[in-house]
């Protein structure tokens, strides 16, 4: 049974808010960086370097803010990567709870089923695409939905209002365009 809109809306502030009282504000989009970081340093084991000061890259985006981010490649067992893994974690199990994919596939929303088809190979690979350019998109930006508009307008920020004005006003028309069939 889907969580009712309210109540879900009611439990992502609590948790917002909770993360900024407790510990931070919520924003996830670095955390991906940092995964290619530590794929990055795998591979080249030259990528991260521990000096006297601290933590550098040979990489200019790790490197900066005093390799703040290089720090968090070498040691990533830190809040913001485990909160990220455990959305993956959390996602993974929401699915299982519900039934499996079997199930997803079954209740696929009948206006998806009405524009695109009954294809859930085209459903996933339409997600992950719009899941890719969102996440490049938010890079761009230097940030993320959850860390420009959520957390942004939960701290009462210029700039998360005017994402979140943009975030919609972009959304909104593609919307309206990739749903043109009622269900």
């Amino acid at each position: 049974m889907p969580l009712n809109w309210k109540a879900g809306g009611l439990l992502l502030g609590l948790v917002f808010f909770l993360a900024v009282l407790l510990v931070k504000p919520i924003g996830v989009s670095t955390q991906f960086v940092i995964l290619d970081g530590i794929v990055g340093d795998a591979v080249n084991s030259e990528l991260v370097t521990q000096t006297d000061e601290g933590y550098t890259s040979t990489n200019a985006y790790l490197a900066k803010s005093n390799g703040k981010y290089a720090k968090s490649v070498a040691n990533p067992l830190n809040y913001s990567f485990v909160f990220v893994l455990a959305m993956a974690l959390g996602g993974f199990l929401s699915m299982r709870l519900r039934g499996g994919l079997d199930q997803a596939e079954r209740s696929m929303p009948a206006l998806w089923r009405a524009n695109f088809g009954d294809s859930t190979f085209k459903r996933y690979a339409l997600v992950f695409l719009g899941g890719f350019v969102v996440l490049y998109g938010a890079r761009l930006a230097g940030g993320c939905t959850s860390g420009h508009m959520m957390s942004g307008m939960m701290q009462t920020s210029l700039s998360g209002y005017v994402f979140a004005a943009g975030a919609f006003a972009a959304g909104v028309p593609v919307s309206l365009m990739l749903f043109k069939k009622e269900a």
